[in-house]
């Protein structure tokens, strides 16, 4: 998938370009591949409705669907999804598309996540690359007592979307039993949206029963669950596809703002000193701890999360240079000692740093 050209502005309408110029930042506007848009507007259709009207009034146009490589606005797609539930009589088609699509129509981001060699794997490959295809998309991955999967947005108001939001969190649930090719049932489900009526077949979807009006959008598995093989494993594809996610991701705009790249820069440069703390980063960046949460709040971040994404990051990037010693690494990423850094990277990989590096000298 490539970033719109400049020239696909000029396929929107005259309303919605004239609406987008009124932003004060056209390059903030979160983009998508705009695969669910073309699977909700291939349900229309063979439901013989009409989609050139709906088209017309997300500002959107049957040209800009019809091409693949085209990225469309995800406003535009949260908009049209409301328009095709309104036309289906379906006030759960994030859900129906969910249970239904084809999971290859995700991408790179699926085949990066299927030829994993673990279910914790994929997830990780999932929160890092799902920016590729949807630009507000955050997905993040925890583990603790349990295994948790949660969603965030960047760039548009939560509040804005429903069958978005649904569409993603059944897709992951369907895409980790996909994966594993066993019948996971999540401990907890749960979205931030109120729902009322009917919510059974979700329920059974799900296997348990589905939490509307609750404080996050996430599920949470056993934590067990981390170490499941994944049916199509391929170290070697993963190895490759790996690099070609990373240059896409190299392509997207990030988190929409600039502040996980400042923070990520300001943290490089503390770690070699030891303890990082997000009082001492905060400070660099010209700002109060607390503004600082805030910030990385709103965008769906979390000041542990990043730390410690980066310290695995760069971990595999100084693995790479045989040259390093495991202990030069280990201060290099703010480690007392080789075997802290040792139980950090078991944690984070499943090996320990002298197998991922001899696995990758191969």
């Amino acid at each position: 998938m490539v970033a719109l050209a400049p020239a696909g502005w000029s396929r929107m309408s005259n309303e919605t370009s004239a609406a987008l110029k009124s932003e004060p930042d056209l390059a903030s506007i979160p983009m998508a591949g705009g695969g669910l848009t073309r699977l909700a507007i291939a349900r229309l259709k063979s439901a013989g409705v009409p989609v050139a009207p709906l088209l017309r009034r997300v500002g959107l146009t049957p040209e800009l669907i019809a091409d693949p490589e085209e990225r469309l606005s995800v406003r535009s797609q949260i908009a049209l999804l409301d328009e095709a539930a309104i036309a289906l009589k379906d006030d759960c088609i994030g859900f129906t598309l969910a249970r239904d699509f084809d999971p290859r129509d995700i991408g790179l981001v699926y085949y990066v996540m299927a030829s994993s060699q673990t279910l914790g794997d994929a997830l990780k490959r999932l929160a890092r690359y799902s920016k590729v295809t949807n630009e507000a998309l955050v997905f993040a991955y925890r583990e603790g007592n349990r295994l948790i999967v949660s969603l965030n947005y960047s760039g548009v108001p939560r509040h804005s979307d429903r069958h978005q939001i649904e569409f993603c969190m059944f897709a992951a649930l369907r895409l980790c039993r996909l994966l594993t090719g066993q019948s996971l049932v999540p401990q907890h489900f749960s979205i931030s949206h109120h729902r009322s009526g009917d919510n059974s077949e979700m329920a059974r979807f799900v296997g348990r029963k589905v939490e509307f009006g609750a404080d996050a959008d996430e599920f949470g598995l056993n934590v067990n669950a981390r170490e499941f093989p994944l049916i199509h494993a391929d170290t070697r594809l993963n190895d490759l596809l790996l690099k070609y996610c990373e240059a896409a991701l190299a392509d997207r705009k990030g988190d929409m703002s600039q502040l996980r790249t400042r923070v990520e820069n300001a943290i490089s440069t503390m770690l070699p000193h030891g303890r990082v703390l997000a009082e001492d980063v905060a400070r660099s960046l010209g700002m109060s701890e607390r503004t600082l949460a805030r910030k990385l709040s709103d965008e769906g971040l979390n000041f542990t999360e990043i730390l410690q994404q980066l310290r695995r990051d760069l971990a595999v990037r100084y693995l790479d240079d045989r040259k390093l010693h495991v202990s030069k690494i280990a201060w290099l990423l703010g480690f007392r000692d080789v075997s802290a850094f040792t139980h950090a990277f078991k944690r984070w990989t499943g090996k320990s740093p002298r197998q991922l590096r001899t696995a990758r000298a191969y």
